[in-house]
């Protein structure tokens, strides 16, 4: 299996030969559809250490607005998530679209983000975990690369298997990183949990304290959301990989989590970010649920620009994410001309099931 830095080499050369043949032009009238959703997590202008296994997750707020110029500059409108279902279902209508989302709820998207999307005027819509702005609930990647971080060995059992791997160095930290959540990640969500809990333990913190450090509270959300440019949706109550769960588990954690923003907020929440979003943590199950509960959208982490055919699977959205480990002018171009997804979704429009 290919580790996480030579896939990420693998992906920039490929974002390079796209760049360089013109694809990204000559292609894109055919491959990126009627427009796109963009995912979002952090947005920082600190600098990130050699160990920083989640830096596909952040962005600096100069990419963020470099991808805004782009999407301008190739004729994207900019539109709000609640207009997608009318746009889906007029194909011939206008440019093509952008909608910008911005998953869990962090505090940097605030601080970092919002001044540069309210200097372009364009709407974006904010996914609140809801534990998250409780400050509890566990941003358990988070605590494991910090874990990793502190620790000089990581020792593990994760099912029969017993894990000692050093760490002393970034690349034995990365090295141990990948091994941890691989596996981890492959086996149950409650296992993962408490694996990851006791690896905090060893580091000498405790578990569930990130979420205060990092994610808007209730009142800096409320305040926000007295913003005409702000969207807000659900991304659940603590942020489970859903399909790993019984189905009553499933309901009452997206249930639970519209109904807790909406009574915080004061404000109907429409539509639904799936946590996690592959194929592995939500599927036909987790999408018809957010069909049967009234959602007007549901949207996964499965890449993909928006065609006609997703009018009719609108709780099964794909997007395209911004990485962090991609911030250059060759991968955002590649992106939004939705090329590489040709090959990705093996020249399918649709991946829904």
């Amino acid at each position: 299996m290919l580790s996480s830095r030579t896939k990420h080499r693998v992906f920039a050369t490929g974002f390079r030969a796209i760049q360089a043949v013109g694809a990204d032009r000559w292609l894109a009238p055919a491959s990126r559809g009627l427009g796109v959703i963009l995912t979002f997590h952090h947005v920082s202008p600190d600098p990130l250490p050699a160990f920083a296994p989640n830096r596909l997750l952040s962005i600096t707020p100069d990419f963020l607005d470099q991808t805004l110029r782009e999407l301008d500059a190739r004729g994207f409108e900019v539109i709000d998530l609640d207009a997608v279902p009318e746009r889906l279902a007029e194909p011939d209508y206008g440019p093509p679209f952008a909608v910008l989302t911005f998953d869990d709820g962090y505090r940097d998207n605030v601080a970092h983000a919002r001044p540069v999307l309210a200097r372009h005027g364009v709407p974006w819509t904010l996914f609140v975990t809801s534990a998250f702005a409780d400050q509890t609930g566990r941003l358990w990647w988070i605590e494991l690369e910090r874990a990793i971080e502190r620790l000089d060995r990581v020792r593990i059992d994760i099912g029969a298997r017993s894990v000692d791997l050093p760490a002393r160095s970034p690349g034995e930290k990365a090295i141990a990183f990948d091994a941890v959540y691989r596996d981890l990640r492959g086996g149950s969500e409650t296992d993962l949990l408490a694996r990851i809990a006791g690896l905090c333990r060893q580091a000498g913190f405790a578990p569930g304290q990130i979420a205060s450090e990092l994610c808007l509270s209730w009142a800096e959300l409320r305040d926000l959301a007295t913003d005409p440019a702000v969207t807000i949706g659900a991304h659940t109550v603590s942020h489970p990989m859903l399909a790993k769960h019984p189905e009553a588990f499933v309901a009452r954690e997206i249930a639970e989590g519209r109904a807790r923003i909406e009574s915080a907020l004061d404000r109907p929440v429409r539509h639904l970010s799936y946590p996690v979003g592959d194929p592995g943590s939500a599927g036909p199950r987790e999408f018809g649920m957010a069909r049967s509960l009234g959602f007007a959208t549901g949207v996964t982490t499965r890449p993909g620009h928006l065609f006609g055919g997703h009018a009719g699977h609108l709780h099964a959205l794909p997007r395209v994410s911004v990485n962090g480990c991609h911030q250059s002018r060759a991968a955002l171009g590649s992106l939004l001309s939705g090329v590489p997804f040709l090959a990705w979704n093996r020249g399918r429009r649709l991946n829904v099931a």
